[in-house]
C-alpha cells in the first residue's frame, strides 16, 4: 500500500523532471537572469540560506531542534557555503533570550552570517535586541564579483502611539498574519535613498543579489506576502542585467520572475504555510503539500550555487522527502 507521501511523490512525475526541461523533455533555459555577460568577472562560488525558526522562550522547544538540525545539514554540504544567510524571524516574540537562542544555535556554523530581521524579531522593541545581536539590518558587501544587498522590509507606519498601545500589544498586533492593524510593510523612504547611492557607481553589468524578509513582488498581500515599495527598489535595481532576490517569510518554495528580477522563496526552519489560492506564473515550484503526520515535512534549509555566468542552481535542502520532482534536483535562476 502506497503512503500518502509516496502517492503524491508518484504522481507528481508526470510534471517536469527539473525546471529547466520542458514538459516534453527538451532541455530549454526557461529561467534566467537577463543574458549571459560575455565579460563576467563572476568566481564561481556556494551560499546557503536559513531562515524563520521562530523560537519560543520555553528550554528545548522543537523548534530548536529545528533550527540545530538545519545548522548540522549546513556545516555537512559539499563544498562548504561560502557563507550563509539568514533572512528573519529568528524569534518568535521578538524576546532578547529567543534572539540569544538563535544565536547560540546559529554559531555552531563553520561559516560567516549574515542577517537581516523579520517582523517578528523587530516590534517588541523596535529592533534594539535586534541590533544588539545581529548589528545594522541595512548592508552591502561584495564576494566573488557578485553585489549582495541586506534590505529591512518589515517597516510599517506608526499605528501603536495614538492607540496607546504597549510593546507587548504592537508586537502581538505584528504577530498575526492577516492583521488589518499594522498595514503593508516597506523598505521606507531612508533605505530606499541608501539603496540609490549604494549601487550609483555600479555598472549595470555587475550581478546583483538582494536579500529581504518578504518577497519584492506582489504575491498574497493580505498576509504581507509582498513589500509595498518593491516597485521602487526593482526601478531602481533595474539597470542591472542580473539581479535574483532571496526572501524568507512565506514558509513555502515559490519562484517568480518580474523583468530583470529573478525572485526565489525558501523554506522555513519552523512550519509550513499553506499556498494561498492564487495563480502562480511558475505552478511546478510548489512543493507536495505538507503530512501533518510528519512533523519536520515542509521544513529546511536551501543552498545555491553560482556560476560564471551568473546563472546559479538552487537547492533546496528538505529535512524530509517534500520536493515535487521539478524541483528536486535544482533548478535555474
Amino acid at each position: 500500500m502506497l503512503s500518502r507521501r509516496d502517492f503524491l511523490t508518484i504522481s507528481g512525475r508526470a510534471g517536469l523532471t527539473t525546471l529547466v526541461a520542458s514538459a516534453v523533455g527538451i532541455n530549454l533555459g526557461l529561467v534566467q537572469v537577463g543574458r549571459a555577460a560575455t565579460s563576467s568577472k563572476v568566481t564561481p562560488f556556494r551560499f546557503a540560506i536559513l531562515t524563520d525558526a521562530h523560537l519560543f522562550s520555553m528550554p528545548d522547544h522543537k523548534f530548536d531542534v529545528f533550527l540545530a538540525s538545519a545548522v548540522d545539514q549546513v556545516n555537512k554540504t559539499t563544498p562548504l557555503p561560502d557563507f550563509v544567510m539568514y533572512l528573519g524571524d529568528i524569534a518568535q516574540n521578538g524576546r532578547a533570550d529567543q534572539l540569544d537562542k538563535g544565536k547560540r544555535i546559529l554559531s555552531k556554523l563553520t561559516m560567516p552570517l549574515h542577517f537581516i530581521p523579520g517582523e517578528h524579531d523587530w516590534y517588541l522593541d523596535m529592533g534594539e535586541a535586534w541590533r544588539g545581536h545581529f548589528g545594522k539590518p541595512t548592508w552591502s558587501f561584495d564576494h566573488k564579483g557578485v553585489h549582495f544587498i541586506g534590505m529591512n522590509s518589515i517597516l510599517v507606519r506608526d499605528f501603536w502611539t495614538a492607540a496607546g498601545m504597549t510593546p507587548k500589544q504592537r508586537m502581538d498586533t505584528m504577530e498575526m498574519l492577516e492583521s488589518p492593524i499594522c498595514g503593508p510593510w516597506g523598505v521606507r523612504e531612508e533605505q530606499l535613498e541608501w539603496l540609490k547611492n549604494d549601487v550609483k557607481k555600479l555598472g549595470a553589468e555587475t550581478p546583483v543579489v538582494v536579500f529581504t524578509h518578504s518577497p519584492l513582488w506582489d504575491y498574497y498581500p493580505r498576509w504581507n506576502f509582498q513589500t509595498e515599495d518593491a516597485p521602487q527598489i526593482r526601478e531602481i535595481l533595474g539597470k542591472f542585467e542580473r539581479f535574483m532576490s532571496f526572501h524568507g517569510h512565506v514558509h513555502q518554495t515559490v519562484y517568480n520572475k518580474i523583468g530583470n528580477m529573478s525572485s526565489v522563496g525558501t523554506l522555513s526552519t519552523s512550519w509550513p504555510w499553506p499556498y494561498p489560492d492564487v495563480p502562480l506564473p511558475y505552478p511546478d515550484m510548489r512543493m507536495n503539500r505538507s503530512d501533518p503526520a510528519l512533523v519536520m515535512d515542509g521544513l529546511g534549509g536551501q543552498h545555491i550555487d553560482l556560476e560564471a555566468n551568473f546563472q546559479g542552481t538552487m537547492h533546496y535542502d528538505p529535512f524530509g522527502d517534500m520536493l515535487k520532482p521539478a524541483i528536486k534536483s535544482g533548478f535555474k535562476v
